[in-house]
């Protein structure tokens, strides 16, 4: 064999070898993945300590958001007072984790039934997405997740619910939700919700937030000391919603069966209204009323 060939061929083999590397550190259950995802979040822990000391959410949270053309991702990293084991099992545990974020799930305004399924592919949870108040399932749309744990080590698990598509064109739905365990100060979170759109959606938004929204804001302020408003302050709204949704979750865990769904609809709505200007919407036994019945029908259903 010549030689050019031979130089070919050790090229060649370090390329693979770096590729073969690559796939393998990068893959979900790769430990070294879980361990540099671990120390990264921590990382992140340490540096955002100010702010998660002392903020305008009067507990311990951050929040930012992103906008590009066709996107929008909003991002929450929170201390929660309960131990990782806790949360972990409450949100990574492959027979009752689905479930549990349905639980969590419908919580929030928009959700008008929630339910979790297993197949040959794995979790699957069925969302119907719909107005703010009360109306028939045949009205409302559906978002399906695969539910996927992505990675889990003692003390860090990574939790991914997507979506290929949404109502108007909207589409990339995730829900993405990672721990990492701190001690005695409990379990740092992070939290991110996004999604893309098309047309149609950005077309729905604009008329959206042209109306009815107009006067809805974020949490971050602009240069001139003003709230956002516009598709960041929307995408902020919600991510605030599904991070109050798991802390409202998670309060309910000691609290007997039969009392958790009505404990936890108190709790989120008592909790959001301490945001008023963001994110009341309803009165509170409005809001109650409605969730009593869209949760009696989900239990009915399933």
């Amino acid at each position: 064999m010549k030689i050019p060939q031979i130089k070919r061929m050790t090229s060649l083999t370090k390329v693979l070898a770096v590729i073969t590397f690559t796939l393998f550190t990068l893959s979900p259950g790769a430990p070294a993945w879980a361990d540099d995802n671990a120390a990264a979040l921590k990382d992140r822990y340490d540096s955002l300590a100010p702010q998660l000391k002392s903020n305008a959410f009067h507990r311990p949270i951050y929040l930012n958001s992103e906008e590009t053309l066709n996107t929008l991702k909003g991002d929450i990293y929170a201390v929660v007072d309960y131990p990782f084991a806790t949360v972990n099992n409450a949100f990574n545990d492959p027979q009752q984790g689905p479930a549990n974020w349905c639980e969590l799930l419908i919580l929030h305004l928009n959700t008008k039934y929630c339910h979790a399924s297993s197949g040959s592919n794995g979790a699957t949870i069925t969302m119907d997405v719909g107005k703010k108040t009360e109306q028939d399932l045949s009205d409302t749309s559906q978002v399906q997740f695969n539910y996927r744990s992505v990675a889990t080590n003692p003390n860090y698990f990574q939790v991914d619910l997507s979506a290929a598509k949404g109502p108007l064109s909207t589409k990339d739905y995730r829900i993405v939700l990672e721990a990492v365990d701190i001690g005695k100060q409990g379990t740092f979170l992070h939290l991110t919700y996004s999604y893309g759109f098309g047309m149609p959606g950005r077309v729905a938004m604009k008329t959206y937030l042209a109306t009815v929204g107009s006067a809805k804001v974020g949490f971050s302020k602009d240069t001139d000391g003003s709230y956002v408003g516009g598709v960041r302050g929307l995408v902020e709204r919600n991510t605030m919603r599904y991070y109050l949704a798991i802390d409202a979750f998670l309060g309910s865990l000691n609290t007997p069966v039969a009392k958790r769904a009505n404990q936890r609809f108190a709790t989120w709505f008592d909790t959001t209204e301490q945001y008023p200007r963001q994110l009341h919407e309803l009165d509170r036994q409005d809001y109650l009323q409605m969730k009593k019945n869209e949760y009696q029908g989900q239990q009915t259903a399933q």
